[in-house]
């Protein structure tokens, strides 16, 4: 019977998208409503500001993972496409290379050699994706996945800051927005540190510090140049 184990590594795929499209939705859907605010525009235009940023930030995260994540699954295949060609032509220094690899991990080249004939026979092309090229199911890239991933993720996030406003209004909706979202921004590190087994705080304190760094910016422009309305 194979024994299961869990590891936090098979989650970094979702993990990386998730977290990213949650704390960008944070970030700048609240930084562009404190910013409008900051400018003195009315409480329509910052709401109408809101919703933009969340439609527009949740589509370009979503195109953006995808390409990003499918030109990575294009070379993946493209180095698969060229492992597969060289094992039909060339077996005998694939092997050879495969041994060396093996042996390069610390077996001697008696048992290297028998490893690497024995996982030849199995499965040649796995066993040169893994080895070889560092492909395994656990990191092989999933645009779709990334995709959505990150466009709910960042939707989920922008919502937070967005409902806030919706909420609080006058001389309330800055403060309002920016506590609630650093608060969130802080919860999201700390979670996300906790599920990839890195230090709580840290993570929380490292979300934190750039959204107020974002926030506090759009502040200072918002204010500094106030809010041309057509």
């Amino acid at each position: 019977m194979r024994h299961s184990e869990f590891h936090r590594s098979h989650h970094i795929g979702w993990l990386r998208a998730a977290v990213l499209g949650a704390n960008d939705g944070i970030v700048s859907t609240a930084s562009l409503i404190i910013g409008v605010a900051a400018g003195n525009a009315n409480h329509h235009t910052i709401l109408l500001t809101g919703i933009a940023g969340l439609i527009a930030g949740a589509m370009s995260m979503a195109a953006g993972e995808y390409v990003s994540v499918s030109t990575q699954s294009d070379t993946e295949n493209a180095d698969l496409a060229k492992e597969r060609l060289e094992l039909a032509t060339d077996q005998e220094n694939e092997l050879k290379e495969l041994t060396g690899i093996y042996v390069g991990r610390g077996l001697t080249p008696d048992l290297a050699l028998q490893v690497a004939e024995q996982l030849t026979v199995h499965d040649a092309l796995g066993a040169h994706a893994r080895d070889e090229l560092g492909i395994t199911e656990i990191v092989t890239a999933r645009p779709v996945q990334a995709a959505f991933a990150s466009a709910a993720s960042f939707a989920v996030g922008a919502a937070l800051p967005l409902i806030i406003a919706l909420l609080a209004s006058g001389k309330l909706l800055i403060p309002s927005v920016g506590a609630t979202s650093l608060i969130c921004l802080a919860v999201l590190g700390g979670v996300a540190a906790k599920v990839g087994g890195a230090n709580q705080w840290t993570g929380a304190a490292r979300m934190t510090f750039w959204g107020a760094l974002a926030m506090a910016a759009t502040a200072a422009i918002g204010s500094l140049f106030g809010a041309s309305l057509v």
